[in-house]
């Protein structure tokens, strides 16, 4: 890493000796970043990485300066009280992991706080990573918020340099402007440095984008294996998907004015997917679509609409906003300014 500055260098501090990360035909590993934050409705990307971890041998890398990339005052740290004293906190933390999957092919993945500061130099840091790890594909994830019911399969948009990385998935397809996030950013940077890259965007119900939302975790892994070759577990994330599928549909059953919203939603989706369906047999010259494809060209129609689903809310009636999970953030996801990052509808 002599080619680093030292402006670079000091944002992250390498483990050594590092793990061995060529694949099986020394070919270089596939680089993942979920970062939380942004673009993270229904905690999926954290709980996709998480799992990642916990599920896959897995060794560290490298380890990211906070202090020099998150601002404590936007995100503050949870600090625990005995009750006498103050006796822990959990700070944020970055990182980049080796991980081995199913087949033992290895791949890299960086997760952890989207860094509020410094995202050039953050960004160029990561170059510099992938370029000593000679990384061959990277690959971001992301989760947002969509007018769909929880009761149909998550639907997985994808977008890169690279549309043969992609396959038959289905895109966004328009023009826009939209805020960015540093996840957006590797992806342009570490395309204009050369590298293959693809984003993934799940789908969650916008009903429930600030509670855990495991089927859109394994939404994401499964299309991460699709577009990389990846081995991945999923089975784990799907049972926690049906668990929470069942307990939203107790309450939901429960709330007369979610199920309305739920059962619209539900008959205009189903609506739209027959007619696409028939529109494609009676042209004839295309194969059918895909369960993503309808879903997303769907979803796009109902984003539209989404205004008229704003203040439903599945949480309890207590009006809190739900114990910190693992990651020390609370449900809302919310900083200091009240405004929940999981609720912003980006790639």
């Amino acid at each position: 890493m002599d080619e680093q500055t030292p402006e670079n260098r000091s944002l992250y501090e390498l483990e050594f000796p590092g793990p061995a990360v060529s694949g099986p035909q020394g070919d270089g590993p596939v680089l993942v970043h979920a970062l939380e934050g942004f673009a993270d409705a229904g905690h999926a990307v954290t709980l996709a990485a998480t799992h990642l971890r916990e599920a896959l041998d897995c060794q560290l890398v490298a380890t990211f300066d906070t202090d020099e990339l998150i601002d404590y005052r936007s995100r503050r740290p949870m600090i625990s009280f005995s009750g006498e004293k103050f006796d822990g906190i959990d700070m944020p933390r970055l990182t980049m992991h080796a991980l081995v999957d199913n087949d033992g092919v290895p791949f890299l993945l960086l997760d952890g706080a989207e860094p509020d500061l410094r995202w050039e130099q953050f960004t160029t840091a990561i170059t510099a990573l992938a370029e000593h790890f000679g990384v061959s594909q990277v690959v971001g994830l992301n989760s947002i918020p969509m007018a769909v019911p929880h009761t149909r399969p998550s639907g997985v948009i994808g977008h890169g340099n690279d549309a043969s990385a992609l396959g038959d998935m289905p895109r966004w397809g328009n023009d826009m402007k939209l805020p960015s996030s540093a996840s957006m950013l590797l992806e342009l940077r570490l395309g204009d440095a050369g590298y293959r890259t693809v984003g993934l965007s799940a789908h969650v119900p916008h009903y429930l984008a600030q509670n855990n939302y495991p089927g859109a975790s394994a939404a994401l892994l499964s299309a991460l294996g699709r577009v990389t070759g990846l081995n991945l577990p999923v089975a784990a994330l799907e049972n926690a998907s049906a668990k929470v599928i069942e307990q939203v549909n107790e309450e939901v059953a429960g709330n007369p004015e979610i199920s309305t919203v739920v059962s619209a939603l539900e008959q205009q989706y189903d609506a739209y997917v027959e007619a696409k369906a028939e529109r494609e047999l009676l042209s004839g010259d295309e194969d059918l679509p895909s369960g993503d494809e309808l879903g997303a060209e769907f979803e796009r129609f109902l984003a539209e609409h989404a205004a008229e689903f704003d203040g439903i809310d599945l949480s309890d009636d207590s009006g809190e906003s739900g114990a910190p999970d693992e990651t020390g953030r609370n449900e809302s996801g919310q900083g200091e300014s009240g405004q929940g990052e999981s609720g912003q509808a980006a790639p």
